[in-house]
């Protein structure tokens, strides 16, 4: 079947032609129809699928009618990430180009007064991370009441952030008349009550299995020790010597883990550039910027990459960290193998992760291969991975891809937080903080057992990091009896 067949509008067919996509994938084959005949849809595909596209088309069709109205936006797109927000604004602006469509994007890091003022001026699309949205709401500079159609992309992964409270009071705050898109990698029973809740017999769309990777990737594993040193080691001989590699996206679960190893690449000489949380927005852009263009042909980065994040050409991912939670592996290695293209993804597993290494191939039910021989098992004890008492390692407690609605409450709504104008960004990682990620309200998360943050478990993982006020460190005198 074309895109002619799916009842897309001659601007966007043409825009589209423009772009050179001539077929529809299945997702966009199965989801545009229904979405121009005003149903609630369910989507729900492995990335890479081209989920975006089956959502923004049918839109650009049905915006051709009507006007926005001043602070009242027609649509409204919800992201759980500042990157995926301004992938969403490119695609909209790449298929939108025939026509007069105004959009604005609400993400962490930028000014409010500038997204205010496209705000009076009135917009048809709306892109926002949950808490910059309910930010400009809470200011009265933003009404709902005027949303058509509201898209809710990633939703697993706005359950991992935290972000589902902020997910339903926008759904309350937005007329009952709407219609909900809402698309989603895999279904947890949290999403599934939300699907219950907010939308109205949507049409159903699965095209593929869930919590499958991409028969394109070839997946493999390599035993490593348990140091660090030994880690590092073992991912350089594999950059040097691993066959076809273009570039690579290095993948591990902490922020502070990016830093140091970007460091060390960079000490050996690789072209590498880092990705996580911690780093401001303009030194997030250019360094995805480098990644994309070649500049620079390894990004290490956070879970912040894993997902939606469109790079086409990436012919190699490399999991220094095994993560702790297997669909977040599905995640890191559908960045390679996309549209079609072949690509590897190779895990670097130390003893300690034979737990995590098992819960992955129990997901995907498949035995993933080893390049030499098999990691050596734990002892009888079976000790939790590093890091797996905090949970979702990056995602736990109050750090993780968190923190725009309490970091940027600064005098006259400017943020708070230290812009790096250094180029080539520096992955400098800083004291565990709320940072300006597009942040929900505080709520309670299996991320902090035994009432410990994940800045009490840094602390003990870097005792030489731990600051003491100077008064604790003056002798004292103890009077004799």
């Amino acid at each position: 079947m074309s895109f002619e067949h799916l009842g897309l509008s001659d601007k966007v067919l043409v825009a589209v032609k423009e772009v050179g996509y001539t077929e529809p994938t299945p997702i966009q084959e199965q989801a545009i129809p229904h979405v121009l005949a005003h149903r609630d849809v369910l989507g729900i595909a492995q990335t890479g699928t081209g989920k975006t596209a089956a959502f923004t088309l049918p839109m650009l069709t049905m915006l051709e009618q009507g006007r926005a109205k001043a602070r009242m936006p027609r649509t409204l797109i919800l992201e759980p990430t500042r990157e995926l927000a301004a992938q969403v604004e490119e695609e909209f602006g790449k298929y939108g180009q025939h026509h007069k469509i105004n959009m604005a994007l609400l993400i962490g890091g930028v000014s409010f007064d500038d997204q205010d003022a496209k705000l009076s001026r009135g917009v048809d699309v709306l892109i926002a991370t949950p808490g910059r949205l309910l930010d400009h709401f809470e200011r009265g500079k933003l009404l709902l009441s005027g949303i058509e159609i509201l898209v809710i992309d990633e939703a697993d992964r706005m359950l991992d952030m935290g972000f589902i409270p902020d997910i339903e009071r926008i759904c309350r705050l937005i007329p009952m008349t709407r219609q909900t898109l809402f698309f989603s990698a895999t279904m947890p029973p949290e999403i599934q009550r939300l699907v219950d809740t907010f939308l109205h017999q949507p049409a159903r769309i699965e095209v593929a299995k869930q919590a499958t990777a991409a028969a394109t990737v070839i997946q493999q594993l390599i035993a490593t020790g348990s140091e660090p040193h030994e880690k590092r080691d073992v991912l350089r001989r594999l950059i040097r010597e691993v066959e076809g590699l273009k570039n690579a996206i290095v993948f591990c679960n902490r922020k502070r883990e990016v830093a140091v190893l970007w460091r060390s690449l960079v000490k050996h000489g690789f072209n590498a550039t880092a990705l996580h949380g911690d780093m401001d927005q303009r030194a997030r852009i250019a360094s995805l910027d480098s990644f994309r263009t070649g500049e620079a042909t390894i990004l290490v980065a956070s879970d912040v990459a894993a997902r939606g994040l469109d790079i086409p050409e990436v012919s190699h991912v490399f999991n220094y960290d095994v993560p702790h939670h297997a669909e977040d592996y599905i995640h890191r290695i559908g960045r390679t193998g996309r549209a079609g293209r072949s690509g590897t993804a190779v895990t670097l597993v130390s003893p300690a992760d034979t737990r995590s290494l098992g819960a992955i191939e129990k997901l995907t039910g498949v035995q993933i291969n080893w390049l030499g021989a098999p990691v050596s098992h734990e002892s009888s004890s079976e000790r939790p991975a590093r890091g797996e008492r905090g949970g979702r390692g990056e995602r736990s407690g109050r750090g993780g891809e968190r923190g725009e609605r309490g970091g940027e409450r600064g005098k006259g709504g400017s943020s708070r937080r230290p812009r790096d104008t250094a180029s080539p960004p520096s992955p400098r990682v800083q004291p565990e903080r709320k940072n300006t990620e597009d942040t929900p309200r505080p709520v309670t998360r299996p991320g902090n057992v035994g009432g410990r943050s994940r800045r009490a478990e840094t602390a003990e993982d870097n005792d030489e990091n731990l600051f003491l006020p100077a008064f604790l460190l003056r002798p004292t005198r103890i009077k004799a009896e």
